[in-house]
């Protein structure tokens, strides 16, 4: 890994359009590079799923002080779960039929994305129905966003969706917390985070950057979007603003043993099972419900994939990348993370740019990864 090389690939993708680039490397006990494009490096972003890696985080804590078991009904600790149908039809109207599920969601299908829950994003039905709730408007737009029905039996297939976010209300209610302050002592503090947070404070605001959308006729422009200084709801699923070296810090929790400056987040044992393949889940590529937000996203196309808790593992090698059991996940504004354990190496290449995999993103992504792996 050469600084100069991946400071050419950072701007490449600046150079090429995109808004705003930060990227950086760790390895097990501190940053090894860290560099910015059109921004600061503690630049605060808009998160999206890479809240997700704080969520798993903090909810095998609570596996690990006894406070939640994976195969519980879920409905234990959130009684509001257990009110999501299976969809049976759905009407263009918006009208819909279910039916009750077989079994019940458990937290381990909540981790591993097999609850039936979706993404409008990434489902037409879902789609269908945000445009629904949004003739309808209501004073819990968050809260409503995840009252969705399963597009499945739970514990039948993978689907990416709201899953986290309702695994961030099992750990508030299992904590008797506000996720916020969970992750404030049990995450922020031990590892040295300063500007995480579903809240934007006033020191964050300062330094937040706008997201940005890739026009149709190929222009980038600022949204208009502004996050509440405190939201509705902490959404564990994608509600987190933070910065890459915070991220970073994250990372060498979870590449390293479990340890952070502050104290233990996590034990060995525990990463030891958690960053390995559950048996039987099937990764399969995100299609396109939504164009402005997305693009069909598939990692790793022709490799095989599987699930750990809760990122997704690459089970081969990449040519002059990363080796077979990585973890990684992004968020929908082109965040992008891999945790290497194999080669003690994780990174982080941020942007604030939608839609998700714009071309800008996925090509400047692989070659800041193939400078980290240059000789």
């Amino acid at each position: 890994m050469r600084a100069s090389e991946l400071d050419t690939a950072v701007d490449a993708a600046v150079d090429a359009g995109a808004p705003l680039v930060i990227a950086g490397v760790t390895g097990p006990d501190s940053t090894s590079y860290l560099h910015a494009g059109r921004a600061d490096t503690d630049t605060v972003l808009a998160f999206y799923s890479a809240t997700k890696a704080f969520t798993a985080t903090a909810a095998l804590q609570c596996v690990e002080d006894g406070l939640i078991d994976l195969d519980a009904p879920a409905r234990r600790y959130v009684p509001e779960i257990a009110a999501l149908q299976v969809l049976e039809e759905l009407g263009d109207d918006g009208t819909v039929r279910t039916r009750p599920p077989i079994r019940d969601i458990t937290p381990r299908m909540l981790l591993l994305h097999t609850s039936g829950l979706a993404y409008d994003m990434f489902d037409k039905r879902y789609a269908l129905l945000a445009r629904e709730r949004m003739r309808h408007p209501s004073a819990t737009p968050l809260w409503d966003s995840i009252q969705t029905p399963l597009l499945h039996d739970p514990g039948e297939r993978w689907t990416y969706g709201t899953s986290m976010d309702w695994m961030g209300l099992i750990i508030a209610a299992v904590r008797g917390q506000r996720l916020e302050d969970v992750f404030a002592q049990r995450i922020y503090a031990p590892c040295g985070m300063h500007s995480t947070s579903f809240d934007v404070t006033p020191a964050m605001r300062t330094r937040l950057s706008p997201v940005y959308r890739h026009q149709r006729d190929g222009s980038i422009v600022a949204t208009k979007v502004s996050p509440p200084d405190t939201p509705e709801l902490d959404m564990g699923g994608q509600g987190l603003f933070s910065t890459v070296p915070d991220m970073l810090a994250l990372m060498r929790v979870w590449l390293g043993d479990g340890s952070a400056p502050g104290g233990r987040v996590l034990r060995p044992e525990t990463l030891a099972w958690a960053t390995q393949a559950a048996p039987g889940v099937v990764v399969t590529p995100l299609p396109s419900a939504i164009p402005a937000l997305t693009r069909e996203a598939d990692f790793f196309p022709g490799a095989r994939k599987s699930w750990a808790y809760s990122f997704l593992r690459n089970e081969d090698d990449v040519p002059g990348g990363r080796r077979a059991g990585s973890l990684t996940w992004a968020g929908l504004a082109n965040v992008f993370y891999w945790i290497d354990r194999a080669s003690g190496v994780a990174a982080v290449w941020a942007t604030q740019l939608l839609p998700f995999f714009d071309p800008i993103a996925e090509e400047g992504v692989a070659a800041f990864e193939r400078g980290v792996y240059a000789g």
